[in-house]
């Protein structure tokens, strides 16, 4: 319940900001990152346009929720945690690279270019469009956890 209850504050200050901060100029400097204690520009944020406002605005562990086309299959990130990881087309031709960690959930072994994706997780800026990870459980319990869906199925 307090979850829910802080994610309802969080939502009124984006409200609130996103007004206030419409006349300002765009920010030009390094990327912002979001922390409890700065008021979350886009807390648990939806739709491809929350990933085009994320990456607009250099936003770092922004909490997304979107989907997307797959425009290419990358090879598996195998240092350190292994990641699948591929590039997703989220509209308005704004690619996203999805790191998906294959040590805590499963892979998505069928995936081709062309198949929609839909996902879950954390958004980090950079300047080629982005990365979404956290796209699954925390073993721990200390991070939101995430998932990716594909031709019917949960990948978490």
């Amino acid at each position: 319940m307090k979850k829910w209850a802080l994610i309802a504050v969080f939502g009124f200050a984006v409200f609130v900001l996103g007004r206030y901060s419409a006349t300002e100029s765009p920010q030009t400097s390094g990327p912002t990152r979001v922390t409890a204690q700065s008021a979350a520009p886009l807390p648990a944020a939806t739709g491809a346009d929350s990933i085009a406002e994320a990456y607009n605005r250099r936003l770092h562990d922004v909490p997304v929720q979107a989907e997307g086309r797959v425009v290419k299959v990358l090879p598996d990130d195998k240092q350190g945690s292994r990641h699948q990881r591929f590039l997703l087309d989220t509209g308005h031709g704004h690619t996203v690279l999805i790191a998906h960690n294959i040590d805590l959930a499963p892979r998505i072994d069928a995936l081709a270019p062309g198949d929609r994706v839909a996902f879950k997780g954390e958004y980090v800026w950079n300047d080629k469009g982005g990365v979404v990870h956290w796209t699954h459980r925390d073993p721990d319990g200390r991070h939101p956890g995430g998932w990716l869906q594909h031709a019917g199925r949960t990948y978490q």
